[in-house]
């Protein structure tokens, strides 16, 4: 967060959770009673912010066949991790988003938060659609603060928290503005704003950027990279854009075409802030691509199997 008093709002980071700091135990006491043993190294547990532990789904199709949409999926995200996933359509990506949302049950397998089953939706867990889910009706305000009524948050800190928000997404200014005055590129302010109020740790992302121009998606990266920077939040994200992908994710996960299987990932170790033109950047995606492009065969190869069928 920014040092500046004016920015400052210490309740909407809630610090205990995400630190992790630990008590001085001998704090107070003389040296005389404080016992030392000879140090060893001790290797520090992570508890993954969000796990799955051989997810699979399948479902029954309209010609009564059961269809297997993703299949055996491990995969472990560590707090404040920026994820990104990748993959040919019909290979899970945004199912899989839903599932760690809660919003529908997996045919086997486990999703855990913080080491606890995901049995449902929860405030902990946010997920921003591509279309977004504004409400034409309501103020760009009161659009932010929709999901703090939700949670019955008291009037004067829902104050609090909407101007923090709007402020740190810019826009400030167009608070008492509705949804259709503004551009595709406010909108997406708008809901990441909804989004960050309500105080969630995991921001689940399915392709928020893809109906944007180039020029406003390159801004809104830059946005959505200090937001993270600033917040700490975990953040998974959907996209078919590789080099999206790579421009803002710690670590790239590559999905296998039907059914959805991780078929590899890739560590992005390349310094911040990145831009979608850099040379290192489009080598890594380069490389992502050519891992992916086997997986694009094969889900156009199925796509023209069907059109002969028909």
């Amino acid at each position: 967060m920014s040092a500046n008093p004016q920015n400052a709002y210490p309740s909407a980071v809630p610090v205990g959770r995400r630190t992790g700091v630990r008590a001085n135990v001998f704090q107070g006491k003389p040296a005389s009673s404080v016992t030392t043993f000879p140090s060893h190294p001790i290797a520090e547990v992570v508890v993954p912010k969000v796990a799955l532990d051989a997810i699979s789904l399948s479902y029954k199709a309209t010609s009564g066949e059961r269809l297997l949409a993703l299949d055996n999926i491990s995969l472990e995200v560590k707090p404040g991790e920026f994820l990104c996933i990748v993959g040919p359509s019909g290979c899970g990506k945004s199912t899989l988003l839903h599932l760690i949302a809660g919003l529908n049950p997996q045919t086997s397998g486990k999703v855990l938060v913080d080491g606890a089953p995901v049995s449902g939706p929860g405030t902990d867990r946010i997920l921003i659609f591509q279309e977004l889910g504004l409400f034409p009706w309501l103020t760009v305000g009161g659009n932010v603060e929709f999901g703090m009524k939700m949670k019955n948050v008291g009037k004067a800190e829902r104050e609090e928290r909407v101007q923090y928000y709007l402020r740190l997404v810019h826009l400030s200014k167009f608070r008492d503005s509705y949804i259709h005055q503004l551009s595709g590129g406010m909108r997406q302010r708008v809901a990441l704003a909804r989004a960050l109020a309500t105080d969630p740790d995991v921001l689940l992302m399915d392709e928020p950027f893809a109906a944007l121009d180039a020029q406003t998606r390159d801004l809104l990266h830059d946005e959505l990279e200090r937001l993270w920077s600033e917040t700490g939040r975990t953040i998974i994200f959907v996209t078919h854009n590789v080099r999206e992908a790579v421009r803002l994710g710690d670590r790239v996960v590559l999905m296998t075409f039907r059914p959805g299987r991780v078929k590899q990932e890739f560590s992005v170790n390349l310094p911040r802030p990145r831009q979608m033109e850099q040379a290192d950047v489009a080598r890594t995606a380069g490389d992502v691509l050519d891992c992916l492009r086997d997986e694009i065969n094969k889900s156009l190869e199925a796509e023209y199997a069907d059109e002969k069928i028909r």
